[in-house]
Parts: structure tokens; C-alpha cells; sequence
């Protein structure tokens, strides 16, 4: 079984305690188990952005919106944000966050 179908039949538990400044998550894409990772990082205003690191962010084919992701982070609600990345063509592998 390849690592994506993996972690569709078994998703990692991912939780985020207290409100980060940085989190990092790791993606498996269905294409071929291609890794990629996003940073959400807070900005000068205290705003939760996303960096895709040169990636289009259409390329995970997420039906949400890159900014209605983002104002979700600001509400701390981490749980809904895993879920709706999840529902693209990748799949969160892990995270880190500080």
C-alpha cells in the first residue's frame, strides 16, 4: 500500500495546543506520493498566512478559498483546518509547530 492510501485508511491524530506562531505541515500527494509542505506563519499583524513554498496553492484542489483557511487559523480552530486541506489531493502526513 503506498503511503497515501495510507493515511486515507489511517489519518495520523493531529492536534495543536495553545496558539502557535509557525506551523509546519507535511503533505502526501496521490500523484505518486509527491511530498510537499505549507508554512502558517503569523505576520506583523498578528494574521495567520500561508506559504506554499512555490507551489500553486490550486494544486491541492482544496475547495476553500487560500484566505478563508487562513481566517480559520486565526479562530485557533486547527481541527477544521486539517480537515479541509484533507479534503484536496493530499493527505497531512505530520506537523510541527512552535
Amino acid at each position: 500500500m503506498d503511503k497515501y492510501q495510507e493515511l486515507v485508511v489511517n489519518p495520523p491524530k493531529l492536534k495543536i495546543e495553545g496558539d502557535p506562531r509557525e506551523v509546519k505541515i507535511n503533505l502526501i500527494s496521490c500523484m505518486c506520493d509527491n511530498r510537499s509542505r505549507w508554512t502558517i506563519k503569523k505576520n506583523e499583524d498578528g494574521d495567520y498566512k500561508i506559504n506554499t513554498h512555490g507551489n500553486a496553492y490550486s494544486n491541492w484542489q482544496i475547495k476553500y478559498l487560500k484566505d478563508d483557511i487562513e481566517w480559520i487559523c486565526d479562530e485557533g480552530n486547527w481541527g477544521e483546518v486539517f480537515k479541509i486541506i484533507n479534503t484536496g489531493t493530499s493527505k497531512i502526513e505530520s506537523i510541527k509547530y512552535r
